[in-house]
């Protein structure tokens, strides 16, 4: 199990340097998003997110593409909904207005954030967003089940943030070599990773559209929350499994290597995706790093891999759910903006994305599914991928009747039958 890492050069709270963590220089972006409704699906239920904190600025506007961090980050997200009957595309709109919102909201101009702040804004906010879309599934019958993954970068000084709920991908692609910095919280990686099953065995895997948790679908998410530190010349990819489940690996590092632009490279990969089929709707967002904040690629730099970000302990009443949401968040969804965008290799499933729901689903999983355990590991902390419908159900909400008043009303109706069938015949 990967342990929680905190950097040495993290400043830490009340370090006179907390205020003052932007790295010496400019750190440039050039950045673009991309989102297309593929060749199968009717509807496009994924959505992205680009902003600027600083600014608080969000979307592709010509000044949003090619920026200089500002001392309160940047942020990316791609979100990918579930759900159906544009429950899914709701639920995404959702995430990235509220991650948004919760992002930006409070702060001052000329504060720089440190990394602690920006991390743990960036999980506050996710799981406010998982909170707000489960209490908008029990409130609308029509949305029941609604869901969406997330994975969400933020960057300030030279540091880069990743926080993961689902199983959408974040890379990165350094000195031609590309890494994958999130972990799929999926049942098909979980078993890889447990030895269960081969990468072959996966490919044709009939479980692969089942994913271990998603935002909306509990009142509570377990956000994994991992970290690099970017060197001159990186290239951020983040992508929906319409992208991933599409395109060969090698294939989309290629596209990367050689598009010197962030918009041609959001066009191709798009493009591949279609040409595969386009089985699923497909969202990619591309992020050049570069400037004098960032040190250059040498020999000895640390390798990129994935790695968990340790964040310090606060007060439980400052956590999400025990938080109450802002009550100025509408009971209504937002509407959708047109400008602002509707650590494994393991296989995804390309077909209706299904969260496991603990012992409801283990009479459909094979033995290998049913037999998996965590004996060997604590038990999930709170940034742990490795999630395990045994240890933590995932449910998606429901009706909950108990059995014993079905039985009642089953057993009232037979008598009702009975009798008006005996006064009918006599």
């Amino acid at each position: 199990m990967t342990q929680p890492q905190r950097p040495h050069a993290a400043p830490t709270p009340g370090d006179s340097k907390e205020s003052s963590s932007v790295a010496q220089g400019e750190i440039r972006v050039k950045v673009f998003a991309r989102t297309d409704v593929g060749q199968i699906r009717e509807h496009n239920e994924d959505n992205f997110l680009v902003a600027d904190l600083s600014r608080k600025a969000r979307g592709l506007l010509e000044a949003n593409r090619s920026t200089v961090v500002g001392p309160q980050g940047s942020l990316f997200a791609v979100c990918d909904g579930m759900g159906g009957a544009a429950a899914g595309e709701i639920a995404s709109q959702l995430a990235v207005d509220i991650l948004y919102e919760r992002m930006v909201e409070g702060l001052e101009d000329g504060h720089a954030l440190s990394r602690d702040e920006l991390a743990r804004r960036l999980v506050r906010g996710i799981e406010a967003a998982g909170l707000r879309i489960f209490q908008e599934a029990k409130l609308d019958r029509t949305r029941r089940g609604m869901g969406t993954t997330v994975t969400a970068a933020a960057l300030v000084d030279d540091y880069l943030f990743f926080a993961q709920v689902g199983d959408s991908r974040g890379y990165v692609l350094r000195d031609g070599h590309l890494v994958q910095l999130t972990r799929d919280q999926s049942l098909v990686n979980q078993l890889i990773e447990a030895g269960q099953l081969t990468e072959e065995e996966a490919e044709t895997f009939e479980h692969n559209n089942i994913i271990l948790q998603a935002l909306g679908t509990a009142d509570t998410v377990q956000v994994d929350l991992t970290f690099c530190e970017l060197k001159r010349g990186d290239t951020l990819l983040l992508c929906s499994d319409g992208l991933s489940g599409m395109v060969r690996f090698d294939d989309v590092r290629e596209v990367l290597r050689a598009s010197s632009e962030p918009i041609e490279a959001c066009k191709l990969l798009t493009e591949r995706a279609n040409q595969a089929g386009g089985h699923d709707n497909i969202t990619v967002i591309v992020v050049n790093f570069d400037g004098e904040g960032l040190q250059a690629v040498s020999p000895d730099h640390d390798v990129l891999k994935y790695r968990k970000y340790a964040l310090p302990e606060e007060p439980a009443d400052n956590t999400e759910p025990h938080r109450r949401l802002m009550p100025e968040l509408s009971s209504s969804p937002p509407p959708v903006d047109p400008m602002l965008g509707p650590g494994s290799s393991a296989p995804q499933g390309l077909s209706s994305t299904i969260v496991y729901s603990g012992a409801g689903a283990h009479a459909s999983l094979p033995p290998a599914a049913m037999a998996r355990r965590v004996s060997s590991r604590p038990p999930p902390g709170p940034f742990d991928p490795h999630f395990d419908g045994e240890e933590e159900r995932i449910e998606i909400p429901g009706t909950h009747v108990p059995a014993w008043v079905v039985v009642a009303l089953v057993v009232g109706v037979v008598v009702v039958l009975a009798g008006t069938a005996f006064l009918l015949l006599r």
